[in-house]
């Protein structure tokens, strides 16, 4: 079992246990011991971050730790979470490192790693690593401590790689695009893609002061965005998460549309042009049951996995599928890209408007949604309400009452200290029941 890995890295509140700079430092060092290969040549790691403050501190604790074994750092500065992915992989780097919280407000941190081939890390090298910051590592010797250097045009190379993903003659002359980049890192990137593209750009959300990222915009609270598409009479909206791996939709209307309906529309196109390989979608437990219906009217499938996007991506690399993401946002898409990718995601939704010659709203409601309702449960350090009787009791009791109507899903965020219980059902009355029932058993086991 991991301790201090979650579902996306290492995150917490930046200066208490876990981000704290000293942990930062040790898996720093932990990291540049498992990825540093013995038998000589060139150790080379790239950081990028979001607009966090705390950026600045885990950014150079990390460089601290790894270049004490004897890795070379690569500084990429704020760029996107895919952008690390990109450059780890074109950079022939042994590791990628992003610094980032993704949605997150902005006293939370965190750490994600890429391995060598651009994609996330496993369970099993996570637990590996645990195991070497629990053991200490010991530090190269001083003529083979590692330098760093900053690297000043990735957010270029991460740009021209999303544009090199559209064909090459499709231009966005005549858009109005509303963009809004949650004061976080693709806050330059985002804007310049879009107008090298043809578009004319409305940005939102583009000064970060290392405090407002996801505050009140982003694909999360996407309210600003949407009020901004109606003000200025833009076409469509594009919404961005923290570190912009995630993408919320906003047709002209202000209506928004989910990652679910996002992938509907790709893999629809995809199949009909005869590149979705596998006949399938990869998505998670989280994504709507009118997503699976959508997809089996067309002969297609949804496969799906456990909460993450590196679940997603584990599943599409051992079944050979090249298109998957979440619900909440992240469209992974493998031909170009090694993670979840909200700001390529978006441009070939408006690639599809270019190509149909069609309104947003015509292609961003692809499939009519099964009602569902999520509530979230905060719980306290050393707590484990799930395991209680007399939660298990309610869950069972609401599971039962589902049982052929619907479906529920409870689990733990493994970003947050959040028991989230979700339910899906046709019948609003059971599904807000089955619902409360659990959600009232979790609040009185972590109140008492």
């Amino acid at each position: 079992m991991r301790k201090l890995f979650g579902t996306d890295g290492v995150r917490g509140t930046a200066n208490i246990a876990p981000m704290t700079a000293d942990m930062a430092l040790r898996i720093g060092a932990a990291v540049g011991r498992y990825f540093r290969r013995e038998a000589g040549g060139v150790h080379r790691v790239v950081i990028g971050k979001d607009t966090r403050l705390s950026g600045y501190m885990f950014e150079n604790a990390l460089t601290a730790g790894l270049t004490s074994t004897g890795m070379n750092v690569l500084l990429l500065g704020p760029v996107p979470t895919p952008a690390v992915g990109l450059m780890t992989r074109s950079m022939r780097a042994d590791l990628g490192v992003m610094i980032s919280a993704s949605h997150n407000p902005a006293e939370d941190n965190g750490i994600k790693f890429f391995g060598p081939d651009g994609f996330k890390l496993s369970d099993q090298a996570e637990i590996e690593i645990e195991a070497l910051i629990d053991a200490g590592v010991e530090p190269a010797r001083a003529v083979n401590i590692g330098r760093a250097k900053r690297i000043d045009d990735a957010r270029f190379r991460y740009g021209e790689r999303v544009k090199s993903s559209l064909p090459r003659d499709l231009r966005l002359d005549g858009l109005k695009v509303v963009v809004d980049c949650a004061n976080g890192a693709a806050y330059r990137t985002a804007p310049e893609t879009l107008w090298e593209l043809g578009a004319e750009v409305i940005p939102v959300g583009v000064a970060p002061d290392g405090y407002n990222i996801n505050r009140k915009c982003g694909s999360t609270q996407p309210q600003a965005a949407a009020e901004t598409v109606i003000a200025h009479g833009a076409d469509v909206g594009i919404c961005l998460d923290g570190d912009a791996d995630r993408v919320i939709m906003i047709d002209e209307t202000g209506t928004v549309a989910d990652g679910d309906q996002l992938m509907a529309l790709l893999a629809s196109r995809s199949a009909q042009d005869g590149r979705l390989k596998g006949g399938a979608l990869v998505a998670t437990v989280m994504s709507n049951l009118g997503l699976e219906r959508h997809l089996e009217e067309r002969g297609l499938r949804l496969e799906r996995t456990a909460v993450g996007d590196r679940y997603v991506v584990e599943r599409m690399r051992e079944g050979g599928f090249n298109l998957g993401g979440e619900q909440s946002g992240h469209i992974v898409m493998t031909d170009y890209a090694t993670t979840g990718d909200g700001l390529m995601a978006g441009l070939h939704f408006l690639a599809e408007m270019v190509h149909d010659d069609r309104p947003a709203s015509a292609l961003a409601q692809q499939f009519e949604p099964v009602p569902q309702l999520l509530k979230n449960v905060r719980y306290g350090d050393g707590q484990q309400p799930l395991d209680l009787p007399e939660v298990q009791s309610a869950i069972a009791a609401a599971e039962s009452e589902l049982s052929g109507k619907g479906r529920l899903l409870i689990r733990k965020s493994g970003t947050e200290p959040l028991i989230r219980v979700m339910a899906e059902s046709e019948d609003a009355v059971l599904l807000e029941r089955a619902v409360d029932r659990v959600v009232d058993a979790v609040q009185g086991a972590v109140s008492a």
